[in-house]
């Protein structure tokens, strides 16, 4: 997965909760209750990143996941309709996502966790279809190294020493 290191400072991040679960420790005292939230940002015109957030409250617990998804920020190559590139696979452990580029006028046609990663990256036309495992943490980041992955035809283009004209 390509990461670079973006300065989240210079975006207007939104988040979006996409799970929160309650875990449960049993303890010599009795069972003690944490909170685990998986948060996903985004600028909406391309960056998007997710994170972990684990506390006793859930604020907190919301708090930290998004403090972790802006240290994890991707870029996402996106064409002149605001659809991806290219088609993609995305993995992320057995959960596979694939991502279909789609024409002007389709809309987000992805379920509830994929869905969350494209809108707040900024993509407004795609089809996604989640393969394999439906766990919501690992949807996510197999959506988000699908999208990290994606080539624009300059960089194709460059990497091949042909020009954008050749390749299409």
């Amino acid at each position: 997965m390509r990461r670079t290191i973006i300065d989240a400072s210079q975006f207007e991040l939104t988040e979006k909760v996409v799970a929160i679960k309650r875990v449960t420790k049993v303890v010599k005292g009795g069972r003690n209750f944490r909170f685990t939230a998986l948060v996903v940002v985004g600028d909406g015109n391309g960056h998007v990143g997710a994170g972990l957030g684990k506390a006793a409250e859930i604020p907190e617990a919301i708090r930290k996941g998004k403090e972790d998804a802006t240290k994890n920020l991707v870029t996402v190559a996106l064409d002149e309709n605001s659809s991806i590139t290219h088609d993609f696979l995305g993995k992320f452990g057995s959960s596979t996502v694939l991502l279909k580029k789609a024409p002007e006028g389709t809309g987000v046609i992805a379920g509830g966790p994929a869905r969350s990663v494209c809108e707040l990256a900024g993509i407004k036309n795609i089809r996604t279809k989640s393969l394999g495992s439906n766990n919501k943490q690992n949807v996510v980041l197999a959506t988000i190294a699908g999208l990290s992955q994606l080539k624009t035809p300059e960089e194709v283009a460059r990497n091949r020493g042909k020009s954008v004209e050749e390749l299409l």
